[in-house]
């Protein structure tokens, strides 16, 4: 177990200080900005969604290492999914995020998270982004979000 334990770790630092689709994304049509106060995470959302699918998506922003790398993983995910399976799993992170809970096989790279749910405070570092991306789908202009629940 400690190997896994390990080998989670190690995925969340590379994502953290290698993010995949850390970039401003000029064909964007949707925007959100999202920052998590008690930490000081602060991300900027990009996101092309044409016909219910989100064709690309990218961020820029700064954060400690669940932060960032929750959002290097989301952003490899969710691209290419349509709004509404982004939707359900947001629904599957966030109940996995906060308890711990997942099926491997729904959750995928995200499983490397599952951990966060030991650490209270940190929850909210690993939910900023998928907050953000919910807040940026429900709306057609821009969004701003202060707050991760």
């Amino acid at each position: 177990m400690d190997e896994l334990r390990e080998l989670y770790q190690a995925l969340i630092l590379d994502h953290s200080q290698h993010p995949h689709n850390f970039k401003v994304l000029d064909s964007a049509n949707r925007t959100a900005d999202g920052h998590n106060p008690l930490c000081g995470d602060q991300i900027t959302l990009y996101m092309t969604v044409e016909n219910e699918i989100i064709k690309d998506i990218s961020f820029q922003g700064q954060g400690c290492a669940i932060s960032k790398a929750s959002t290097s993983i989301m952003t490899t995910i969710l691209k290419g999914k349509t709004v509404a399976e982004a939707r359900a799993i947001f629904d599957k992170f966030q109940h996995m995020i906060k308890t711990g809970e997942y099926d491997s096989n729904e959750m995928g790279k995200l499983a490397v998270l599952a951990g966060v749910h030991k650490y209270p405070a940190r929850v909210k570092c690993a939910i900023l982004p998928w907050h953000t991306v919910v807040k940026s789908l429900q709306t057609d202009d821009n969004s701003e979000i202060f707050s991760t629940e």
